[in-house]
């Protein structure tokens, strides 16, 4: 009996690209000897992406779509998708072309030898603007520095899992979800293939500056206290540094010197605020995980599909 692989595509306002990965897929699948299918999650798409996936699905007998409700977030779209298909391995995907579907053959013979995790690494080339290449470079920097889990530069969303993974994976109930660290933090058999990436083929890139930061520190907060207890120390050594003020008021009291004005005052009670902000900041973030989770949201709500029940 042939195995069945599930590709999970996350589409939002993705119109002209998911006929053209649809195609690509079908190409690619053309020559394996494995059944499969392609599920889009229509992640509150504003422009005709739900009506394009409708007219691929009416075409093509293998090709599913969910619509969540509204734009609940790109992992979160992921997640919906595993929820959902039934195959013996997964395989997640950007719906841009950026993924190329040229690679997955590859990916299949890893998970065939054995492997029960195939995951990607994006090459970074000259072409690549300096300022994204620099400020991926640090996301990835500050991940495995400040979390518990290690992750390649350039790690993506685009990976082959196994179905025991994949019930695992169900079971997760966190909010925030950072998928490449879950992935990680999961353990089993992993493999990492390295990929160029291809141009975006129509639309633009949904990742802007605020995002990127924002999934930053929701990678980082996923995975680590450690932002906390740098919190701790730097309170700690600043006060200790305060101490060496002791000295100078002493001096400055029995031989005369008179204490540094207001200009000295201000820039301390300013630094030193600002210190305390950040500090309640970085705690503030995880009181807000504590929040968001105590409320046990669904992480997405699916407006209509066509997945068999």
């Amino acid at each position: 009996m042939k195995k069945r692989i599930s590709i999970v595509i996350p589409a939002c306002n993705e119109e002209a690209n998911v006929s053209v990965i649809t195609n690509a897929l079908q190409k690619t699948f053309a020559s394996l000897p494995y059944l499969y299918d392609i599920t889009f999650v229509d992640d509150g798409s504003t422009d005709g992406t739900l009506k394009e996936l409708k007219q691929l699905a009416a075409l093509h007998p293998n090709v599913f779509f969910i619509s969540l409700s509204r734009n609940f977030g790109h992992q979160n779209a992921l997640k919906a998708g595993l929820d959902m298909v039934d195959a013996d391995a997964v395989i997640m995907m950007d719906g841009d072309m950026q993924h190329p579907p040229e690679l997955i053959p590859d990916m299949i013979e890893q998970w065939e030898s054995g492997y029960d995790i195939v995951y990607t690494i994006r090459k970074d080339h000259k072409e690549m603007p300096l300022m994204k290449r620099k400020t991926s470079n640090m996301f990835y920097d500050l991940i495995n520095n400040l979390s518990d889990i290690e992750l390649e530069p350039g790690t993506a969303d685009f990976r082959l899992m196994d179905r025991k993974v994949v019930e695992v994976f169900r079971a997760f109930k966190e909010t925030d979800l950072f998928m490449r660290g879950l992935v990680k933090w999961m353990g089993f058999k992993q493999l990492g293939l390295e990929y160029d990436p291809a141009q975006r083929t129509q639309g633009k890139s949904k990742y802007t500056v605020k995002r990127m930061i924002r999934f930053a520190l929701q990678g980082i907060t996923s995975f680590s206290t450690r932002p906390l207890y740098i919190a701790a120390y730097l309170g700690f050594l600043f006060s200790l540094a305060s101490l060496l003020y002791i000295p100078y008021i002493v001096y400055s009291y029995y031989f005369g010197h008179p204490i540094s004005g207001w200009s000295s005052m201000i820039a301390t009670i300013a630094f030193f605020g600002g210190l305390q902000l950040m500090i309640l900041g970085i705690i503030g973030m995880y009181l807000g995980k504590l929040f968001m989770q105590g409320k046990q949201r669904p992480h997405y709500i699916v407006k209509e599909s066509n997945l068999p029940a």
